[in-house]
């Protein structure tokens, strides 16, 4: 079983439902060679379990990509997550961002950005709300309560090793069915622990999290860190530009480097990389 799910499931006795979400491997691999301190690995760690979270409960749908931007320390939080459970994201921080400092000092003033890229009708759509509460998962239940009416619990773990995420969501007629549940499995999701995670599987630490609870599982789906290195790209990129534009801007910096924030990768040109991209260019539109 991979290192990396997220195992959705439901209390039978309850209308209540959930989703577990664990990322080792594919932590690692966001985090590598980003030199992040370990406050603002957390953060970032918080965003992207919750983007996997509502991700599986739209799988098929789209990309979903959140955004938080702040006025402190930690200025931009970005993590986004395909139909695929391909996950990727980055930060940004000033000085500053020490562990000493709570979450909410670490963000200040700001807001939180949803947006779902919907890959059947090709449309985007944004919300965008305050920052409202303490902690990441107090902010993100905030918005979720805000944009899809459903009472929530969340629960946000991360180390530089593992991330982890739990959340539950209250559907109608759940106080119907046992007036205490809500609170019951509420209380029982504070007790998940980080190294838990990182040890045990989804079916072992969910039974472990809610004992006596009678939960149906679903399989679990993997999640992969997806960012690859494409050169490709950043070379028809600059094919748009033009040779002229591109031959003044390598004239005034000596070689072309174009860094993407988003992947931690760096693309660069020298002058005998450029000539050989247009000379190839113009070959292909002469045969």
């Amino acid at each position: 079983m991979s290192r990396d799910y997220v195992q959705r499931f439901v209390f039978e006795r309850l209308n209540v439902r959930g989703r577990l979400a664990s990322l080792t491997q594919a932590w690692q691999r966001m985090l590598d060679g980003r030199g992040h301190p370990p406050a603002v690995a957390g953060l970032l760690g918080h965003t992207t379990s919750l983007a996997v979270l509502l991700a599986a409960n739209r799988k098929g749908s789209g990309r979903i990509t959140l955004q938080v931007q702040g006025s402190g320390p930690v200025t931009l939080l970005v993590a986004d997550c395909d139909a695929a459970l391909r996950v990727r994201g980055m930060a940004r921080s000033l000085p500053g961002a020490t562990a000493d400092r709570s979450e909410r000092a670490l963000l200040g003033d700001g807001r939180l950005a949803l947006t779902l890229d919907d890959a059947t009708t090709g449309q985007l759509y944004q919300s965008l709300v305050p920052l409202e509460g303490e902690s990441m998962a107090e902010i993100f239940e905030h918005y979720i309560a805000q944009s899809e009416q459903v009472p929530t619990t969340l629960r946000l773990l991360a180390d530089t090793e593992t991330i982890a995420g739990l959340l539950l969501e209250k559907l109608p007629g759940a106080d119907a069915r046992d007036a205490d549940g809500w609170t019951r499995v509420s209380q029982l999701a504070s007790t998940l622990a980080l190294e838990d995670a990182r040890e045990a599987g989804p079916h072992d630490l969910l039974t472990r999290i809610f004992p006596g609870e009678l939960l149906r599982v679903f399989p679990p789906d993997p999640v992969e860190y997806h960012c690859p290195y494409d050169p490709s790209k950043v070379a028809e990129m600059l094919c748009q530009l033009g040779r002229d534009e591109v031959e003044a801007m390598l004239a005034e910096q000596g070689e072309i480097v174009i860094r993407n924030e988003m992947c931690n990768h760096e693309y660069r040109f020298d002058a005998a990389a450029v000539a050989a991209l247009f000379d190839g260019v113009a070959r292909g539109s002469s045969s």
